[in-house]
């Protein structure tokens, strides 16, 4: 049987020993050093006043009282220098440089350099060679440490893509940053297609390529529409967001479909070659005036209104006549006009 234990090498209280308690109390203080082990500094030669308790990291070349004992641990116990080499897995504090370190192949590694050093990282997830940091929780705190904070996302070149993409198990809808360019961007999607909803340029010009707009004329340079006649449209001079034609009116054209609800200025133009007491109204759904336009017997003359109405996708829009006119066609003549607020 060995005198000493094989991992902490504490000295075994043997059958014939005497004095069984020094040899109990020299196994203790073996304990009270390595258990926790807290490296005070790491020195060539011991301090002038150590406290009871430290230990030190003996650093080459060794001199004193420490001679020979480089790479050992050397504990200050009872005004004495206990040495101890450290054995493969020991795992110390170091005061001086506030890190954690672990003993292997002969050398003392500083377990954060290997963190630091990860390809991958999951926190409750699995990551892989795309998504090297990976993250399952109910939330996520970026905090201070005493003034501002910043996220960044860094991308190589202009047509690359730094952005932030917002998914409903796993299929994107929304999309917010610099994707593909350098302007920055606010996109969504309905699972199949991407639209941008805000654009900002470099320059700092702010767009909105998907919002609602419309200017809507018929064609032809001129129009006598019968009393009580409803009428429509045949042209988008202007046309983003997603306007359209639907069916069409008795009195000619279509109808012009509203693609999304929200509020709209709109719009009426109404030119008139000759009258004879004409009123044009611009009708929601064919029953409900939303603008009306009225003009005196006579020649040329123009009428103009202006409203902002609560309109929902799917509604549509015509004109109905009233009294005898001769209006004139075409863009910037008779025309509506929308755009979404």
């Amino acid at each position: 049987m060995a005198d000493t234990t094989t991992n902490l090498e504490m000295p075994f209280i043997l059958p014939a020993q005497a004095q069984k308690h020094v040899t109990h109390n020299e196994a203790l203080l073996r304990l009270d050093a390595i258990v926790h082990l807290t490296i005070a500094a790491e020195l060539a030669a011991p301090p002038e006043e150590p406290a009871d308790g430290a230990c030190y990291l003996v650093a080459a070349p060794a001199s004193g009282p420490w001679a020979g004992k480089e790479g050992q641990i050397a504990a200050r116990q009872d005004d004495a220098w206990n040495f101890m080499p450290p054995r493969e897995g020991w795992r110390a504090w170091f005061t001086s440089s506030e890190t954690f370190r672990i003993f292997s192949g002969g050398s003392w590694r500083d377990l954060s350099a290997g963190i630091e050093g990860l390809e991958q990282l999951g926190i409750n997830a699995a990551p892989d060679a795309t998504n090297r940091l990976a993250l399952s929780s109910p939330a996520s705190l970026f905090n201070h440490a005493g003034n501002g904070h910043q996220v960044k996302i860094n991308k190589a070149a202009a047509g690359d893509t730094a952005s932030l993409l917002f998914q409903t198990n796993w299929t994107g809808h929304a999309e917010m940053g610099l994707a593909g360019d350098n302007a920055f961007s606010i996109k969504v999607s309905d699972g199949t297609a991407w639209r941008t909803g805000l654009a900002v340029s470099e320059a700092g010009h702010v767009s909105r390529p998907n919002q609602p707009t419309v200017r809507a004329s018929r064609a032809g340079t001129s129009f006598s529409p019968t009393a009580g006649q409803e009428s429509g449209f045949t042209v988008l001079t202007l046309n983003q967001g997603g306007f359209a034609l639907g069916a069409a009116a008795a009195g000619g054209g279509n109808r012009l479909i509203v693609p999304a609800t929200g509020l709209y200025l709109v719009a009426l133009n109404v030119a008139v070659l000759t009258s004879s007491d004409h009123t044009t109204s611009l009708l929601l759904n064919g029953s409900q005036v939303l603008l009306s336009l009225s003009g005196a017997s006579g020649g040329a003359q123009a009428q103009s209104g202006t409203g902002i109405f609560a309109l929902a996708a799917g509604d549509y829009l015509t004109l109905r006549h009233a009294g005898t006119a001769q209006l004139e066609l075409g863009p910037g003549k008779t025309e509506l006009s929308l755009a979404m607020a």
